[in-house]
Order: C-alpha cells, then structure tokens, then sequence
C-alpha cells in the first residue's frame, strides 16, 4: 500500500474541538511535527477535516 507524510503546518490555538482532537489522533504534537502513515480512506477523511492545517506528500519507496 501506498504511505502518505502528514505535517502539522498550521499551530492549534483558536481552533475547534474537533479539529484539535483529529491532529491528535493522527499523532502530530506540535508544529512542523510529522507521521508517516498508510493511504487508506480513514486517514484521507481525517487529512480532509484538518486540510487547511496541513500538508500531505506521497512516500516514494
């Protein structure tokens, strides 16, 4: 399967709950912080939901 790299571009202050909680569960702490994680339709939504907050490349292997 296909890896995705998202970073946290954009701080958490000021935002809503929810989108708080969803950079949370995809394991990013702070600013500039990244996770490499599998392409599958659950991470896509949550990247969606948090789209203007982060920045989402494609793992070359």
């Amino acid at each position: 399967m296909a890896q995705i790299k998202v970073t946290l571009v954009k701080g958490l202050m000021g935002k809503k709950p929810n989108q708080v909680k969803t950079i949370k569960a995809l394991g990013l702490t702070k600013r500039n912080s990244s996770v490499v994680m599998e392409d599958n339709e659950m991470i896509r939504g949550m990247v969606n939901t948090v789209g203007h907050l982060v920045k989402v490349e494609e793992v070359k292997k």
